[in-house]
């Protein structure tokens, strides 16, 4: 039986997870839990798995956490960074489940991996905030890295058995829905509201990924992950539209075949892939029909109204501390926008300023990413206090 800890249990990722734990209860056991600060949830998942630790990043959150669940025996609360890395290096764990999304997992991720865990994840801003340190971290403590995100375990999957023959790859196609906005004109995307945007076609997920599905920032971001999870140069990773988001993505090789892999929209085939890896065991969601499918459609990117994604690649191309800069201003200005307090298209325009003023460290530290990540905050935040949204309702 693996023993495994989730950072985000709280999270849809999480949730997820231990919907694969219920249905393979004789393969998985809950060691560690870790939240931000939902602690109603996270109350529930202790009384249900009863694992011996777990965490929340929000001292007061923890706090009242403490008090609900003083009946439980053996469960003991921490809170903060520490008690996130507490839950991510605890030595029962064999494996650890990354669902935190944004900047806040990269140092448990890294803790995670220094303590010889292997690591299922599905925070692409781990990859792209530090992908150079994690490589060389799973490299030195000879874990594995298994990817949850759908599009990163498809290419994962079609890299099965040739993950070290990359002079054999001619292109990673990185497929996309086209979000809720692949039809709509770009003069009607400065009035889309929150509301609009979270509506995503195909998935369902948190809010911020939501809005970076829409902006095409997710796949922005997925492009400078799979440089670094697949070793890989830039000049050969494209994105490329398919609404009915059942291709997650392909793999093109020399020889002119394309490898792909296909499922339904269901995250827990690629979480329980992740936990059960080398292994499949059976999973209860729809079986995919291509007979009622019947037909697959792909189209180019319009990068013109999608501009996330161009400066995605400038910052991939530029390298050094400018996708650390991307990412964390991306979490601001999201968050931003769904508070409508910028509108729609602010937000590449905004995440391009903040790019503009930017100084790169070419090969930063930890510290630099560190710093990187806090300069970037901070740039946007008083940029968009600067900023008045015309579409706000007063």
């Amino acid at each position: 039986m693996k023993q495994i800890a989730i950072l985000g249990s709280t999270g849809s990722i999480g949730k997820n997870a231990l919907s694969v734990v219920e249905t393979h209860p004789d393969q998985f056991k809950v060691v560690g839990l870790a939240a931000n600060r939902d602690v109603d949830t996270l109350e529930q998942q202790i009384r249900r798995y009863r694992p011996p630790l777990v965490a929340l990043n929000d001292p007061s959150a923890a706090e009242i956490l403490r008090t609900r669940i003083r009946d439980i025996n053996g469960t003991e609360v921490r809170t903060g960074r520490k008690g996130l890395q507490a839950v991510a290096t605890m030595p029962q764990a064999i494996q650890v489940l990354d669902g935190m999304g944004g900047s806040a997992g990269l140092l448990p991720t890294l803790a995670a991996i220094n303590a010889g865990k292997d690591i299922a994840f599905v925070n692409k801003e781990v990859m792209v905030m530090a992908g150079a340190l994690v490589n060389a971290a799973v490299e030195a403590n000879g874990v594995t890295l298994i990817p949850i995100d759908g599009e990163m375990s498809a290419i994962f999957q079609c890299l099965e058995g040739a993950r070290d023959r990359q002079a054999e790859i001619h292109q990673l196609l990185i497929t996309a829905s086209g979000g809720p906005f692949r039809k709509v004109p770009k003069a009607e995307l400065y009035s889309v509201t929150p509301e609009q945007a979270l509506q995503h076609p195909n998935w369902k997920m948190g809010q911020k990924i939501t809005i970076d599905s829409a902006t095409m920032m997710n796949k922005g971001l997925e492009v400078i992950e799979a440089k670094w999870l697949f070793n890989i140069e830039l000049s050969k990773i494209d994105v490329v539209v398919h609404p009915e988001s059942i291709v997650h993505s392909m793999v093109e090789w020399t020889d002119g075949s394309t490898l792909a892999q296909l499922g339904p929209t269901d995250m827990r085939i690629m979480i329980q892939y992740a936990l059960t890896y080398p292994r499949r065991l059976s999973a209860p969601v729809p079986r995919l029909n291509l007979q009622e499918v019947r037909t697959l459609n792909f189209e180019p990117v319009d990068f013109d109204k999608f501009p996330c994604l161009s400066l995605a690649y400038t910052a991939a191309d530029v390298g050094g501390t400018l996708p650390v800069v991307l990412s964390s201003a991306d979490e601001v200005v999201v968050a931003a926008f769904l508070n409508a307090d910028i509108g729609f298209m602010d937000i590449p325009a905004i995440l391009g300023r903040v790019m503009d003023q930017h100084v790169v460290t070419a090969e930063p530290t930890l510290s630099d990413i560190l710093e990187a990540d806090q300069w970037a905050k901070a740039t946007a935040r008083s940029l968009i206090k600067n900023h008045a949204n015309p579409n706000k309702t007063q």
